[in-house]
């Protein structure tokens, strides 16, 4: 399922070079983050697979799983290569170190006997001993060729090859054979301490052998492969990429026949749940919802409804139907008895679709990815660090978390690194280099700023002929024809105005555009009331005038207001309009309602899914914006150019790589340069922990919460749902009770 952000398995490649409920966060100590030290109590969310050794498993079966489309291409290290790709090429190829539940990574004993480092001077060698069955699907054995073929296409060196990833591969002088055909040696030029993530995917030579095969055979097609599956077809009208099993498999067996990802989109896969046309999918919480009402109206485990096949019409519903059959005329009768079959077939249809989903159950975890509020410093008010501290210090980070997962059961505890996660190795909540919530001391920062309460306010005088304010200077006394002129103009300016006012808000709604705490009256307000800034003044009336001669006020809303030269302060919040966006639209609600309690207004501009993150994030077409990254095992070599010191082009535009927040500095680069090239990893860890300190002070982003993972898996399923860190053990995977070979005609198992 889709996520604002950038999909996990195309972090690393993209990072060198950017998915939306379709990833990017950061902020301070904020609600309960005070550690300067490691957290003990910080614990990854288990998964949730149903796991089930597997001579639980039935041999057979076929297996449908939903993903949002058909891949772009097969070739993982493409710049569309997507989360769709990463799932169907981990059941196909190599993967040498995959991430453990913990978000570590783990030498897989059916690629690899051993791989370490075995020198560090005068430079880095890592010795890689094969696993002695590992062969590609056409029988030759996986070796030394393989490694240089990837390294050569991935190097950079040739441009020929239309990668959009390097990271490490850059660093390597030479890949020699070792002792054998079954060891492989590569030497780096520069010490490389995430040399592990390297060669994962690894793919045949016959694919990044040359540039054709690497740009373009491979986009569509895998002939050659070394996983538990191997690529039967890919079929874009029908929307469906079918796996079997690899005959040439040395490890243990698939469980299943085969494993058909099938495109479905998100906002249609309750039905395709019902419809059994996926046994597995990511979903939304309502999804998730139908299928917890649908356990409940099944009597919790797949049994008829407590209350009959009615039970889930509701009390309104029955009501009108009653009073319909009640009818007192000819034509009230017959437009109850056409309600009555109307109701049956609601009935029927509502039953039939329960007792489906009944036969689902929702996995769930936290996906090893975290939202986070992203601060463009740029340009304007967040080009200055205070301004952005400032908005930090409002935010309560932990009602943001809470909103999004506590309904969902999950814990809600703030993420409090930028680098790792609860539960990964070198964790530590840094925040405290921001600071904790605080309202006073962002108001005392932005004040330091020159943005205080009325500063939108010009001291320009009243320069309209014949006005009061004129004449007073004078020293004159307006004569009672005057003074009734003048206040009879000043009521038609007034209606005017207003009249204008509503229009612009009337315009701006139906542009999907509205400001909140604008200081012009009739604007809408954080709650979107209505409420006029005059209307909101204590004791007021509306319409009501002060008596001739005083000072007409300012409203409060506009005192309220912080500004600086006459200028107000207010930010563009972009948000995505779809439909599997409504948690990132329920989180920018909250924050906008914070930011406006301290006097900072917002214009919210929702946009189109497909548009959010290309037109609007990596442009740098925003103020505020929330998306998402996901978690990495390798944060020396992922995390660089997310926090990256924007660089200046010849052209005079900022070379940014992956920082779309467009906020970093030398020292931190530097933090990020010695962490990579330190092959200690308690020193490493400590290098990042500086970095992501100095991270948080910058306050470009800031984490808001661990995206929740909701997985829907038919209950016979076993070792899938919920992964959580880990990757999926394809091998494992299948029904305790065993299932027709392929699904029939209707699409039923």
């Amino acid at each position: 399922m889709s996520h604002v952000g950038v999909p996990r398995g195309t972090a690393r490649k993209r990072r060198s070079v950017a998915l939306l409920a379709t990833g990017v966060l950061t902020i301070p100590v904020l609600a309960g983050c005070t550690s300067d030290s490691e957290d003990p109590t910080s614990v990854a969310v288990p998964q949730d697979i149903a796991p089930a050794s597997r001579d639980r498993v039935a041999d057979g079966s076929t297996l449908n799983w939903a993903i949002d489309a058909v891949p772009s291409t097969l070739n993982a290290f493409q710049a569309d290569a997507d989360g769709a790709t990463t799932r169907i090429t981990g059941a196909l190829l190599p993967s040498l170190f995959p991430m453990d539940a913990k978000g570590e990574p783990r030498l897989n004993p059916d690629y690899l006997e051993s791989a370490k480092v075995i020198e560090r001077e005068p430079k880095q060698v890592v010795l890689y001993k094969l696993n002695q069955q590992a062969v590609w699907s056409d029988g030759r054995e996986i070796g030394a060729p393989d490694f240089v073929a990837q390294w050569r296409a991935l190097s950079g060196k040739d441009s020929a090859f239309w990668t959009a990833r390097n990271a490490g591969y850059e660093r390597i002088e030479k890949i020699e054979r070792g002792k054998d055909d079954l060891q492989v040696r590569v030497t780096f030029s520069k010490p490389y301490a995430d040399w592990r993530s390297l060669f994962s995917p690894l793919y045949p030579k016959e694919v990044t052998g040359s540039p054709g095969t690497f740009n373009d055979g491979a986009r569509t097609t895998l002939r050659n492969t070394a996983g538990p599956f191997r690529l039967r077809s890919v079929n874009k009208p029908k929307g469906t990429v079918v796996l079997d099993r690899n005959p040439r498999w040395w490890g243990d067996e698939a469980r299943l026949d085969s494993l058909v990802f099938r495109a479905v989109e998100p906002g249609k896969r309750t039905d395709a749940l019902a419809e059994g046309t996926v046994d597995v999918a990511d979903i939304d919480p309502a999804t998730a919802n139908s299928i917890a009402l649908a356990a409940r109206y099944r009597g919790g485990n797949g049994g008829p409804p407590a209350h009959g096949p009615g039970a889930g019409i509701t009390p309104a519903a029955a009501l009108r139907s009653w009073a319909l059959a009640h009818g007192s005329d000819e034509e009230a009768a017959e437009t109850a008895r056409a309600a009555r079959e109307e109701t049956r077939e609601a009935v029927a249809v509502y039953a039939a679709e329960q007792k489906s989903l009944s036969g689902f159950a929702v996995r769930k975890s936290l996906e090893p990815s975290y939202t986070q509020l992203a601060l463009n410093g740029e340009s304007g008010p967040l080009s200055d660090d205070r301004v952005r501290r400032a908005i930090a210090r409002t935010l309560d980070r932990q009602e943001l978390a809470d909103a999004v997962l506590k309904p969902l059961g999950l814990p809600a505890k703030p993420p409090g690194s930028h680098l790792a996660l609860a539960g990964q190795p070198g964790y530590k909540d840094g925040s405290g280099a921001l600071g904790e919530r605080d309202t006073k001391e962002a108001q005392a920062l932005l004040a330091d700023a020159g943005w205080t309460p009325g500063g939108a306010l010009r001291s320009t005088r009243d320069t309209k002929a014949g006005s009061e304010a004129e004449k007073k200077d004078e020293g004159e006394k307006p004569a009672a024809g005057e003074k009734a002129a003048d206040e009879d103009e000043d009521k038609d300016e007034k209606a005017e105005k207003a009249e204008d006012t509503e229009k612009d808000d009337k315009a701006s709604r139906e542009e999907g555009e509205y400001t909140v705490g604008d200081d012009k009256p009739g604007s809408r307000s954080s709650g979107g009331s209505g409420v006029t800034a005059q209307d909101k003044q204590p004791g007021g009336v509306a319409g009501a005038y002060a008596p001739v001669g005083t000072a007409a006020p300012a409203p409060a809303a506009v005192k309220s207001r912080l500004g600086k030269d006459g200028k107000p302060l207010s930010l563009r919040f972009v948000l995505p309009s779809g439909p599997g966006s409504q948690s990132l639209r329920t989180v920018g609600e909250k924050i906008v309602a914070m930011l406006d309690s301290i006097g900072i207004s917002t214009q919210v501009t929702k946009v189109a899914d497909d548009s959010y993150f290309k037109d609007h994030i990596a442009s740098g077409d925003y103020d505020l914006a929330l998306y998402s990254w996901p978690a990495t095992a390798y944060p020396a070599t992922d995390g660089r150019p997310i926090f990256a010191k924007p660089e200046p082009a010849t052209d005079g535009s900022l070379l940014v790589a992956q920082n779309y927040t467009r906020v970093g500095s030398d020292h931190i680069d530097q933090l990020f340069d010695r962490a990579v090239a330190e092959l200690d990893a308690d020193a490493s860890r400590d290098l990042l922990k500086q970095a992501d300190a100095r991270i948080w002070a910058a306050a470009g982003s800031i984490p808001l919460y661990q995206r929740p993972q909701l997985v829907a898996v038919d209950k016979k399923l076993a070792n899938i749902g919920a992964f959580g860190f880990a990757a999926p053990r394809y091998q494992d995977i299948g029904f305790t009770a065993r299932q027709a070979a392929g699904p029939p005609a209707n699409g039923k198992k």
